[in-house]
């Protein structure tokens, strides 16, 4: 990766520092750190690449990874910024910067591993086992010492040291029902930006947000985190009402109950 005059990578780990398992208590409270006075910026620009080369919006509203047509040297590169990133010294920048550098590890990360995987019909059919499917519990990478899979970047650091539930618009399960990939990195910078334009686009397409009458259907996602958009039906109503655009604000105008959930897992690929 390479680094501009004003956006640079910080605190290069020791080739000798070793490598722990650490708890998801643990997780919460190391990178719960940080530096409000950092200025330096962590640079995506390999990222952004990738994205702007592979990300395809499609007429659906649904953004698609073209993973077929990647080349080797776009893979390499790929590669490369993951282990640019696993060099930064996370806990010294500011939370912005934080929370984007996160959430652009763990799309960068998903893209990577169904990339290793591929062809593949979903994502879920990488690795994990008959009782957890998919790949989101193996340690991938490793930050300031310690052994990260997917669930401890979102999970265990993105939700519990944010509890911000528009992280859920950001991160990609790399599947049709998933919020969209954005075809643009997160920086700190923009990020309530891009956190607030996921949110309006993931409610506002009817595989997040669908009424049928008065019959309300949402992602499973608001069943699966249910806590991060409220305890009650009504609160979780509320949240994503926030979210929409006049036409579906008027259509759960009155609805006071979810009447169900869905989500298809078929891969985001690109035709």
């Amino acid at each position: 990766m390479s680094l501009s005059r004003r956006t640079v990578l910080i605190g290069i780990a020791g080739a000798g520092s070793s490598l722990v398992l650490a708890s998801a208590g643990e997780l919460d409270r190391a990178f719960s750190v940080h530096d409000p006075k950092a200025t330096m910026t962590v640079d995506h620009s390999a990222w952004q690449r990738f994205l702007s080369a592979y990300v395809v919006a499609s007429p659906d509203g649904v953004n698609r990874v073209a993973y077929g047509r990647v080349s080797g040297a776009d893979k390499a590169a790929l590669k490369a910024y993951l282990g640019a990133l696993q060099r930064v010294k996370v806990t010294a920048l500011n939370e912005n910067e934080q929370r984007a550098f996160w959430i652009n590890l763990y799309n960068a990360l998903t893209i990577d591993v169904v990339l290793d995987g591929y062809p593949v019909t979903s994502i879920r059919d990488i690795g994990g086992s008959l009782f957890s499917p998919g790949p989101w519990k193996k340690d991938y990478v490793s930050v300031e010492g310690r052994k990260l899979s997917l669930d401890n970047i979102e999970h265990d650091i993105l939700r519990k040291v944010w509890r911000d539930p528009r992280v859920h618009y950001a991160v990609n399960c790399a599947s049709f029902s998933c919020p969209n990939l954005l075809g643009q990195a997160f920086s700190g910078a923009t990020l309530d930006r891009l956190l607030d334009s996921g949110a309006r686009g993931y409610v506002n397409h009817p595989r997040g947000v669908r009424v049928e009458g008065r019959r309300l259907t949402l992602s499973r996602i608001y069943s699966w985190y249910r806590s991060d958009f409220g305890s009650t039906d009504a609160e979780v109503i509320a949240h994503v009402a926030a979210y929409a655009e006049p036409k579906l604000k008027k259509q759960l105008d009155g609805i006071k109950s979810i009447a169900g959930y869905d989500y298809d897992w078929s891969l985001n690929a690109a035709k």
